[in-house]
């Protein structure tokens, strides 16, 4: 099979159920789902050269932001689920896990801290609810990537 389309399938499928246990979560647990308008907001920000942001939620909200920041939250699964085929094919129960766990990294030390919210949200007023729901989420994907590498197996 295609190493591209591979990595396409699998991110869609890995992102996919993420998504999936979010809408879930929110339905049982009243946890509110991660908010990739603002992942867009920040990226159409890069036009203007503005990387960090004193609080994202401060700044106008720019036109397309939705769709870019659901485009880039997929696109970004298919990266990582890139990365995982690369070094484990198919892509093993625990490899699979620490993937979706090192993902961890871009929303804590990057995206947080540029939209104005600190260092694993450390500026938030309940930092540890968006440590919690970043790590459910992470989770999330890695069992998807386990997952879907599953059924791409009995697919294709």
């Amino acid at each position: 099979m295609n190493e591209v389309f591979e990595a396409l399938t699998l991110g869609i499928l890995a992102t996919a159920f993420m998504d999936l246990c979010a809408w879930a979560q929110q339905r049982l647990f009243a946890i509110r789902p991660l908010d990739y308008r603002l992942l867009g907001r920040w990226i159409l920000g890069w036009r203007q050269g503005r990387l960090f942001h004193q609080t994202i939620l401060q700044s106008p909200p720019q036109p397309g932001e939705r769709l870019l920041g659901w485009a880039a939250h997929y696109g970004i699964g298919i990266v990582f689920a890139a990365v995982l085929l690369h070094f484990s094919r198919p892509p093993g129960g625990w490899a699979a896990l620490l993937t979706g766990w090192l993902t961890l990294a871009l929303p804590l030390l990057l995206m947080q801290p540029a939209f104005g919210f600190g260092i694993a949200a450390s500026k938030t007023p309940r930092p540890y609810i968006a440590r919690r729901n970043s790590l459910l989420a992470h989770t999330a994907f890695g069992i998807g990537l386990y997952l879907g590498g599953r059924v791409m197996q009995a697919v294709f």
